[in-house]
Parts: structure tokens; C-alpha cells; sequence
């Protein structure tokens, strides 16, 4: 009789902390003292567990392959990583600021679009009511006011 094996499939969020640093080192290719570094620096920030031992996510080991990349492909040296890295955030602010903003104005369009309309409908109506060249009657309270 043939033994049935399973799989099991675990999903886990990017930045949730998982690889020990000795994992993380090796999936970077980097020494763990150069994370310990790296760490020291404020480049980056691994998760704790309970017991204070580094974990690092997922997002952190491509953070660290950037680094790398940065040091090794460009010659930067830890302090223009660290502005690359800044620029790079503020970057993925503005654009994340300049999609709500976007996001808004077509909101804003589709909303004067339908005031529009209805203003465009009222004014139809208007026009049912009107005819040219006739007088409107207006009958007015001829009791004196107190």
C-alpha cells in the first residue's frame, strides 16, 4: 500500500517577521554581522520576537538584496544608500498621494457631472412652463400686514 502524502500551504504576510538573521543572512547573501549592521545603521528594522531574537520578513530580505545591489552594482557607499533609500520612500509617498489625488478628481468630475445634469433637467422643466410672450398671473394678498 502506497503512503499518501499531503501538502500544506502556509500564507504569510510580507512584512510579518519569520526568517531567524542567520535565514535572512543567506537569503541575501550577506554575513549576519553585516545585518547586525545594517540594523545598527537604521537601515534596517527587524521584527522582535518575545524573547528579543531578530526576525526578519520577507520585505526586509528585499530590502536587504537592494542594499546589496546599491553597494555592489553602483559603488554607493551606507550613507548614499541610506538617501537612496529615503528618496525612494518619499517617492512611493508622492505617488501613492498623487493616486488619492487622482482618485478624488474623478470623483469631483463624476459628482459636477450630475449636478449638471440636474441642473440641465431643471432647467428643461422650466421651459415646459414658459411660453414666450404670455403674461404670468400673480395674485397678491391685498390685506394689510402687521
Amino acid at each position: 500500500m502506497a503512503t499518501r502524502r499531503t501538502t500544506t500551504r502556509v500564507t504569510v504576510s510580507a512584512d510579518r517577521g519569520v526568517f531567524m538573521i542567520s535565514v535572512a543572512a543567506e537569503l541575501a547573501e550577506m554575513h549576519p554581522q553585516t545585518l547586525r549592521m545594517y540594523e545598527a545603521r537604521g537601515l534596517i528594522e527587524p521584527k522582535r520576537s518575545p524573547k528579543g531574537t531578530r526576525l526578519y520578513s520577507h520585505e526586509d530580505v528585499q530590502r536587504l538584496k537592494r542594499i546589496q545591489q546599491l553597494t555592489t552594482e553602483y559603488g554607493l557607499n551606507l550613507a548614499g544608500v541610506e538617501r537612496v533609500l529615503e528618496l525612494e520612500q518619499r517617492l512611493e509617498r508622492a505617488e501613492r498621494r498623487a493616486q488619492a489625488l487622482e482618485r478624488r478628481a474623478r470623483e469631483l468630475q463624476e459628482e459636477i457631472r450630475s449636478l449638471e445634469a440636474r441642473r440641465d433637467a431643471a432647467r428643461a422643466e422650466l421651459v415646459r412652463y414658459e411660453r414666450p410672450g404670455a403674461l404670468i398671473k400673480v395674485e397678491r394678498d391685498t390685506a394689510p400686514r402687521r
